[in-house]
């Protein structure tokens, strides 16, 4: 008998570590297919995005325009750095004629889209989370859902269009203001006189650098305001359960951000 039991023992320890991996793998794929229902519900109803154009205008000032500041301040240092750090790489190896084809060709290709995704998933996706879970811990989308009102047509709905048109647009601003603060580096700190900056920014440029890192964004917009929405609805427990979704929503956001330029960067370069 006392064998039976330490077998049965050993074997529950061999069988916990296996039935945690199994459940966090089952949520893992109930959470993916709650997320893509969603999707199919937005996608559904976009012919709704006119009748609520209000709305969707609403969304597009909240986080377009208002995010200016802060992805101006991001990219300006951005470009900075990335033109200093160039300057201590080429150093040596390859000449500082080529430093604004090395920092501008970064910046459209992955430091623009990226920081700027990173950006928004902070700022646009934890704020989508926090609203919608305030709303939902306080009965509000319930009472939208009783006077047949559909809460993913006029909550969802505009800001997930929003915030995929929106990410693109701040994207070109930021790339251009990145390029400014790599020209200003270079040209006060490093001595490199403006014709041969941008000579050398011109003769790399690229239009599909351009273009991919453009598709980048709206891919990261489009996960950032369904994850912020998904995170939202599913908000339960209060103001605590209220703080834990606007955490969930920024992790959730930026790990799949960086997944998906992963995944991007493979197919389009």
């Amino acid at each position: 008998m006392e064998i039976d039991s330490t077998n049965l023992r050993r074997r529950e320890r061999i069988a916990r570590p296996i039935s945690a991996v199994g459940r966090m793998v089952i949520t893992l794929i109930e959470q993916s297919g709650a997320i893509f229902i969603l999707l199919g519900k937005i996608l559904r109803g976009s012919s709704q995005l006119w009748r609520n154009r209000h709305l969707f205008l609403d969304q597009m000032l909240l986080i377009g325009v208002y995010s200016l500041p802060l992805v101006s301040i991001i990219a300006v240092f951005t470009g900075a750095v990335s033109a200093w750090q160039a300057a201590y790489q080429f150093e040596g190896l390859v000449s500082l004629d080529y430093l604004g084809a090395g920092t501008s060709t970064a910046i459209f290709i992955e430091l623009g889209p990226v920081l700027t995704g990173i950006i928004l998933a902070g700022r646009v996706g934890s704020s989508i989370a926090a609203e919608l879970g305030t709303m939902k811990v306080t009965e509000q989308i319930d009472a939208l859902e009783s006077l047949a009102i559909d809460p993913v047509h006029y909550l969802a709905l505009p800001r997930f269009f929003a915030a995929t048109v929106m990410t693109p647009v701040l994207t070109i601003f930021a790339d251009f203001v990145a390029v400014m603060g790599s020209f200003i580096v270079s040209n006060i700190l490093i001595g490199q006189a403006a014709h041969v900056f941008f000579d050398s920014v011109q003769s790399s440029f690229e239009l599909r650098n351009l273009l991919g890192g453009l598709t980048k964004a709206l891919v990261f917009g489009a996960t950032i305001a369904l994850v912020g929405c998904y995170v939202g609805f599913r908000t339960s427990g209060g103001a605590e359960g209220v703080g834990r979704a606007t955490i969930q929503a920024f992790v959730l956001s930026a790990a799949l951000i960086l997944i998906h330029d992963y995944i991007l960067a493979t197919i389009i370069f």
